[in-house]
């Protein structure tokens, strides 16, 4: 089962998490729960590089729970906020992308998933209104191109990961 999030979190049709069955609290659904548990844990981030991201780790992270149920019992059920951080953390040198540490970090709650990230420009008057090679019939972005959504023509999608 292929799961597509916002930022894209896709999860992993081989390797699939399987969090221990928990029975949610009555009128409180995993979202809230592991909502409260991130910001309970987010004062006991250790470290300066970990400190410098956690608030835009934190925001991700949320952000996937909110789209995907599933995500949100795992952040409930997986490890502290501190091992997540940690384990983003591990290894990077100086500096990481935004997008490899959301990567790090859904993968440390729900192992096999990944992040995708989808930019996209629309220039100022041209919004919604198809360019002239649209109009003559002539695609302006190879067909063959993976990150071109169907109904998509309100601007030009870039999928970082044609770039890797």
């Amino acid at each position: 089962m292929e799961m597509i999030l916002d930022i894209s979190i896709i999860a992993a049709k081989l390797r699939r998490h399987k969090p221990n069955c928990r029975r949610k609290e009555k009128n409180m659904g995993f979202y809230q729960e592991a909502e409260a548990r991130i910001h309970k844990e987010l004062p006991s981030v250790k470290g300066q590089k970990e400190g410098a991201i956690k608030g835009a780790v934190k925001d991700a992270l949320l952000n996937f729970a909110r789209q995907e149920e599933e995500f949100a019992q795992a952040i409930v059920q997986g490890g502290s906020f501190g091992g997540c951080m940690a384990a983003v953390c591990k290894g990077i040198g100086t500096s990481i992308s935004d997008l490899e540490a959301y990567r790090r970090a859904a993968a440390y709650y729900f192992p096999g998933s990944d992040v995708r990230f989808e930019m996209r420009i629309e220039l100022a008057g041209e919004a919604g209104t198809p360019s002239s090679a649209e109009a003559a019939g002539t695609p302006s972005v190879s067909s063959a191109d993976s990150s071109l959504r169907e109904g998509a023509n309100k601007g030009l999608v870039i999928d970082l990961a044609d770039f890797l």
